[in-house]
């Protein structure tokens, strides 16, 4: 998101801003874009042909449209929904400066209620102790790492305790009951590790490193320019337009989830770490910072036209002009990972939905996920018997996968990652016919392009 003052914009000039200003800038995105790049992406992506005005207003009224179309479906069964983000980091990593009020407040406007953290660890604090935890103005803070190629989120403190191999880590943290989640498949995808709770089956960072061509644009100065005032007019669109189908990590999940149940969950890996600033330090003298507050260097505002009226109002330590790519609303609202939780909302309930994978990943950017359900049902001498997502089933003849949505959309029935059935409306339903695992997709039109909206998680269904 963009945060900059009226005056502040034209104060600065296009001169500057072609100068020293986007001198600054060019180390940011060279140094953003060296450091999303460091895996090849197999797959190009085409993000930077949505950032026009045009596109990106076009992208707005359909999403606007799909909401007003949006019908709330009441949940049937004990189950009550919270969305989550998981895959969060804070001031205590490296590699952010959040606040946990910032964080907090970001959330609740997303919708959601469970923040499941993933700092960096370090020597100078210890991430379960000291992390965020409990409940701070109605949203559940769970401590976590992301450490070992896990989304790690332990019950005990793992200070000091040499962790040994991927293997080790899984084993020990499992065998008292925390819960792990491989993150980044991408560069590990020749893992068997076994014992996990599950795996990332979406990433955003992921989904940028495949963006060649936008990565490209963000090293030309110019363009980051005129990249700015879109982010200002269209944030959430500008940061949701890296979206890609996950194709590789739905792969990878498939293959797993044939051999044992593997939660898949969406990773938001939200650090509000990209941007810049220009801040007042004291008569002409201001300080260009990157959006971790590091100094990049000193810059004199008698140089910069209009410099006098960009102070107005303002004290030095003020920021002037602030430019932030990835801030923590955008980034939580992108994709959230909802759960069907049985009771009342606790770090154990959640731990308990996860573990059992009674599991959704949403898109919510584009729309409301809320109310979507996804079940297989089969008849005995009591009547109808439900099987939740994550759950599984003996085959019987006569049962069926069902499913609905807030929204119509367009259905796909995978049965060990293959699809076996296709229809398009608010509801789905189909006869099963053989053993298996089954996932649902459901898809929407965004300004007449299909994109996946939900990912359920499977249930599986036993030998004929």
């Amino acid at each position: 998101m963009l945060r900059c003052p009226e005056n502040a914009v034209s104060g600065i000039g296009l001169q500057t801003i072609n100068g020293v200003f986007m001198k600054c800038l060019r180390l940011i995105v060279i140094g953003f874009a060296v450091l999303l790049i460091a895996t090849e992406p197999v797959n190009a992506g085409d993000a930077l042909k949505k950032l026009t005005k045009q596109k990106l207003s076009a992208i707005r009224e359909s999403n606007v449209s799909l909401r007003n179309n949006w019908q709330e479906v009441p949940r049937s069964g004990p189950y009550h929904e919270y969305r989550a983000n998981l895959h969060v980091h804070s001031h205590w990593s490296h590699d952010s400066r959040g606040q946990i009020e910032d964080i907090v407040e970001a959330a609740k406007k997303a919708g959601t209620r469970v923040l499941m953290f993933t700092e960096h660890p370090a020597e100078h604090y210890d991430f379960f102790r000291d992390g965020h935890q409990g409940i701070r103005d109605d949203v559940l803070l769970i401590p976590g790492a992301e450490m070992n190629g896990f989304l790690v989120y332990p019950t005990m403190s793992l200070k000091g305790i040499n962790v040994g191999s991927p293997q080790e880590l899984s084993d020990l943290v499992r065998g008292r009951n925390g819960q792990l989640f491989v993150s980044h498949p991408e560069e590990r995808m020749d893992w068997q590790i076994e014992g996990v709770s599950g795996i990332e089956i979406y990433n955003t960072h992921a989904d940028f490193k495949e963006e060649k061509e936008l990565i490209s644009a963000l090293k030309n100065p110019l363009r980051v320019y005129q990249l700015a005032g879109l982010i200002r007019e269209f944030p959430q669109e500008c940061y949701s337009a890296l979206q890609d189908y996950p194709r590789d990590y739905l792969r990878k999940w498939d293959t797993l989830s044939l051999g044992a149940p593997h939660t898949g969950v969406a990773a938001n890996d939200a650090h509000q770490n990209i941007g810049i600033a220009i801040r007042w330090l004291e008569a002409d003298q201001a300080r260009l910072e990157d959006a971790l507050g590091e100094k990049l260097f000193d810059l004199n505002l008698s140089l910069v036209p209009g410099s006098k009226e960009m102070r107005e109002g303002r004290q030095p330590g003020d920021i002037l002009f602030q430019m932030q790519l990835d801030p923590y609303e955008n980034a939580l609202r992108h994709a959230g990972t909802h759960l069907l939780i049985e009771g009342d909302l606790s770090e154990s309930s959640v731990r308990e939905s996860l573990e059992a994978g009674r599991v959704f990943v949403g898109f919510d950017w584009i729309a409301d996920s809320r109310g979507f359900d996804f079940h297989l049902e089969s008849e005995n001498d009591s009547g109808v018997v439900r099987v939740e997502m994550g759950d599984q089933m003996p085959w019987k003849q006569g049962s069926k996968a069902v499913a609905s949505a807030p929204l119509p959309v367009h259905w796909k029935l995978i049965r060990n990652g293959e699809i076996v059935a296709e229809s398009d409306g608010r509801t789905f339903e189909k006869p099963v016919e053989a053993d298996g695992v089954y996932r649902v997709e459901a898809w929407v039109d965004v300004d007449h392009e299909p994109m996946i909206w939900i990912l359920s998680n499977p249930v599986r269904i036993d030998g004929q």
